[in-house]
């Protein structure tokens, strides 16, 4: 297995997905079950909530996300949108993050002090999170990439998967057999972005 900061700097978005994965699906609940359990977040919220679709299940997930696009994507232009979806349902999987907002309340009623704090701070954790688990999937050598259709398709996910409606979505992770490498990305020098201030 390669150090934490391999795996960060390796971690990339994967759009060309297959189904033919190297690893177990027991191997992949175990690293979710992980990261979902040691990720840390304020006052200790723990806030997130997680849904792993597999197989036929997953496949539901974009075929929800095609039929709430073409209510509002013009038809001559959704050529692009369903080579985009067919990329997504190619994979083996799908990872839905949430939000359970009776866990914000709660803690918003515990401490009032920080009552406006406790949305922001749940969306860093659960940010956290979604990057915890996005590089160990990559470690485990899958592909993976990350989306946001999540006002469109809340309230048909939770009924399919039979959810709470306290839990809202905030993102949809797909992963599955890595078919080609990322292709190279600029980035910004590290001077541009870190400032060192030391004692003299």
């Amino acid at each position: 297995m390669r150090s934490f900061t391999e795996a960060v700097t390796n971690r990339r978005s994967i759009y060309a997905l297959g189904k033919n994965i190297p690893v177990l699906e027991s191997q992949i609940m175990a690293a979710v079950e992980r990261m979902v359990k040691d990720v840390p977040s304020a006052f200790n919220m723990q806030s997130a909530r997680v849904v792993v679709a597999m197989k036929e299940h997953h496949e539901n997930i974009w075929e929800i996300t095609e039929s709430a696009l073409k209510k509002i994507v013009p038809e001559d232009q959704f050529d692009d949108t369903q080579k985009k979806l067919d990329g997504f349902a190619a994979g083996y999987g799908t990872i839905l993050f949430f939000e359970d907002s009776d866990t914000i309340y709660e803690m918003q009623k515990k401490y009032p002090t920080y009552k406006d704090n406790f949305t922001i701070w749940a969306a860093q954790a659960n940010g956290m999170l979604q990057f915890a688990i996005w590089t160990a999937l990559e470690d485990l050598g899958l592909g993976v990439n990350i989306q946001h259709y999540n006002m469109l398709i809340d309230e048909d996910v939770k009924k399919i998967f039979n959810l709470p409606g306290t839990w809202d979505l905030v993102a949809q992770m797909v992963f599955g057999e890595k078919l080609e490498d990322a292709p190279p990305i600029k980035k910004l020098s590290t001077g541009e972005r870190v400032q060192v201030f030391r004692k003299i």
